[in-house]
This record gives structure tokens, sequence and C-alpha cells, in this order.
């Protein structure tokens, strides 16, 4: 049965991270290739990509704790607008000519840190969107959008603008946050918790994460999380050194894997649709635990079975099975939390969930190295099966919202 609409907040609040997305997919592959552009060194062109997660790890919790003191959908709006005119600047410098790697680097951490600031409020809005029974039907429309903008359209774009002129990719994200900003001022209504008391920002990161720490729940999702992650980040770093090239296991082209990166997308739109009505039929927590416990076999595939039909079959359920375990992840995260706690305790389990992946990925390089793949493989495919028995173990579903943070109120948007 069709659930009820998700109502004319979300419709815009989806458009918006649609077009923002899909901004970020022009940036994800369009600053590597003009990175290339200006060095060859490939330390220096790690730096531009560390610069674009590495707000996370430093912005996260003071993110957090604003989303709990101010309007969510206004720090969206105004991380919106930051990002504009940070991206209408280097377009600018492109356009002049006078671009260097050095303002590249600056352009994309402050983007990044744009970025922290809204998914943060973002993942805390929603709850305030839409009804807590219909969480996790809109978080698949907006990770079917993440999927379709990251993957779909941003990256064939970028290459397109690239190729073009560097002014270009700048501009036409520019342009994409400054209409995704506009279409967040159609959310009617006040998106701000009321807090009777308030101490400083690091008081109110401490009561996040003091939250965090005593709720079963929550700090079983954030373990859940942190070593999936691990997981995940630790396989895709050796992945495309098993597959591709005349001396790979599998031996695909470059052109080949292309199309495996975009059949992983597939199945991650499909995990996004299937996530709601599946955990409407079977709970929650079972989906969780059984779809990461199938993650764990799809990740010995390619192993077990180098050729490349089994590679591609693999790869689609592994995007299914992210996103599923994704959308409802976040969906428990959002009905767990006190609404006036959204946005630090959110930011605390991103900041465990970002950080996993750069330290999964160093540890398959030094595991890789001196065992083998196969070892970073393995490896994977047991810690995503303790991820499962973290959610069968520590994990509840709760049927219905908790109740406000002791001594706060904790409205809704009014109109």
């Amino acid at each position: 049965m069709k659930g009820p609409s998700l109502g004319r907040r979300f419709h815009f609040l989806w458009a918006s991270a649609g077009l923002s997305n899909l901004a970020d997919g022009v940036l994800l592959v369009g600053v590597p290739l003009l990175a290339v552009s200006l060095t060859r060194s490939p330390l220096l062109v790690s730096l531009v990509s560390a610069a674009a997660t590495l707000p996370w790890l430093l912005l996260a919790l003071p993110a957090g704790a604003l989303a709990d003191r101010h309007d969510r959908r206004a720090i969206m709006v105004w991380a919106a607008w930051a990002r504009t005119v940070t991206l209408a600047g280097a377009a600018i410098a492109a356009w002049l000519g006078v671009l260097s790697l050095p303002l590249l680097i600056a352009a994309v951490l402050l983007a990044g840190a744009g970025e922290v600031f809204a998914d943060t409020s973002a993942q805390s809005v929603l709850p305030m969107t839409v009804g807590r029974d219909r969480l996790a039907a809109a978080n698949g429309r907006l990770t079917a959008a993440q999927t379709l903008g990251n993957h779909f359209l941003g990256a064939p774009l970028a290459g397109v603008l690239a190729g073009l002129a560097a002014s270009l990719v700048f501009g036409t994200v520019a342009v994409l946050y400054a209409v995704s900003a506009l279409l967040l001022l159609g959310m009617r209504g006040r998106f701000k918790v009321e807090q009777a008391t308030r101490g400083g920002l690091g008081g109110d990161i401490r009561d996040g994460l003091r939250h965090l720490g005593r709720d079963t729940a929550l700090r079983g999702l954030a373990a859940f999380t942190g070593v999936s992650n691990l997981a995940n980040g630790a396989y895709f770093a050796v992945f495309v050194l098993w597959v591709v090239g005349a001396q790979s296991r599998v031996g695909l082209t470059p052109g080949t894997y292309g199309l495996l990166a975009t059949t992983l997308a597939v199945g991650a739109v499909l995990g996004s649709v299937l996530a709601a009505p599946l955990a409407a039929l079977a709970g929650e927590t079972r989906v969780l635990g059984t779809v990461t416990l199938a993650n764990a076999a799809l990740l010995l595939v390619p192993m077990l079975a180098p050729v490349p039909w089994a590679v591609f079959v693999a790869a689609a359920g592994l995007g299914a099975a992210n996103s599923i375990t994704n959308v409802i992840a976040v969906s428990l995260r959002q009905r767990l939390i006190p609404e006036d706690l959204l946005g630090r305790v959110n930011a605390a389990c991103r900041l465990i969930g970002t950080g996993a992946m750069p330290v999964g990925a160093a540890l398959a390089g030094t595991l890789g190295a001196t065992a083998g793949i196969e070892a970073v493989f393995w490896a994977a495919a047991v810690l995503c099966a303790v991820a499962a028995i973290i959610v069968f173990h520590q994990v509840r579903t709760a049927a219905q919202p908790p109740e406000p943070h002791p001594a706060n109120a904790a409205p809704g948007p009014r109109p």
C-alpha cells in the first residue's frame, strides 16, 4: 500500500538535495582532473583529495552543535551560498588564468567545510520535515538523488566541462549550489529546536557525545557504521588492483572498469528504492543485519570467482547492500535521537563513519603489501560479519519517537 505523501516541504528539500549532489558529483570528478593539469606529483594531487574530506574531521562536531542551536534550514541555505561564492571566485580565477594548486586546495577546503554544515543540518532537519514513520521512504529518495547526482550525471558532466575550460567546472557548480539554496527557501516553516537552557558550544558537544555513549542502540549503530565503513574503505582501496589490467586476476580494461562503477551505482539506486519496503516487511534490524551478512559474502566473489560476469553481479549487489544499510541506519538514528540532540549526535556518528574510511584504506595498503590483496578481501568480509553481529546484539528498532531531552521543548516546524 502506498504511504502518505511526503509533503511539499520534503519535495523542496529533495529537489535542493538533487542539485547539490549533482554539484558534488561534478566536483568529485572535475577537481582531480584539474589537479593533474596543474601538477603531476602524486603527493600534491593526493593533498587535493584529502582537502575534500579534512573538514569532516575538523568541523563535524561543531557543525552538529550549531545545528541544534540555530534554524537548520537557515544553516543549509547559508552553507549553499558560501559554496556558491567560493566556487564562483575559483571560476573567475580560472577564467583569468591565475588558478594555482594552492588556490585549488583552498577552494576545495572551503567547499568541503560548507558540505559539513549543509549535510549535518540536512540529516537533522529531515525528521522535522516528514513524519518519523516516513523517514525510510524519505531517506531512500534522498539516497537515490545522491547516487544519481554523484555517479550518473555529475561524473560525465565533469568530464565534458573539464575538457572545455576549468572555469566552466567551477562556474557550473556555483550555479547549481545557488539554485539549491533558492529551492530551500520553499520549505515553509521554522526548523529550530527551542532549548530552555544552553551552555557553551563545548558543553553542547559533550552533551551529544555523552548521549551517544549512554544509549546502547545508538552506540551500536555508530559502531556498526564505523566497522562496515572500515571494511568497505579497505576493500575498495585495493579493489582496482585486483580487477583492472593485464596483470590483475580479473583483467578488466579501464573502460570496462567504468562500466563496473556504473553497475555499482545502478545497484545503489535499486537499494535506495527497496530499503523502505524491505524494512516494513521484515523489520529494520533484521534487514540491516541480514543485508550486511550478504555484503560480507559479496566481497569475496571477485576472489572466489575472478571472472567479469561474476564481478559485475557482485558489484550490483554491493551497491544495493550499501544503499539499503545506509538508508535504514540513518532512518533508525534519526528516530532514536531526541530532536534537540539530532545535530550533535548525528555529527558524532558521521565523524566515526567518515573517519573509518581513510583508516581502512591505509590499513589495506599495509596489509595488501605484506600479505596480499586476498588477505584484505578476507579481512573486509570478516569485519562486515562483525558489523552484522553488532546489529543483531546491540541495535534495537524504535517504533515510537524518543522522548524530548529533559527540560527542553522539541517542537516540529511551525508554519
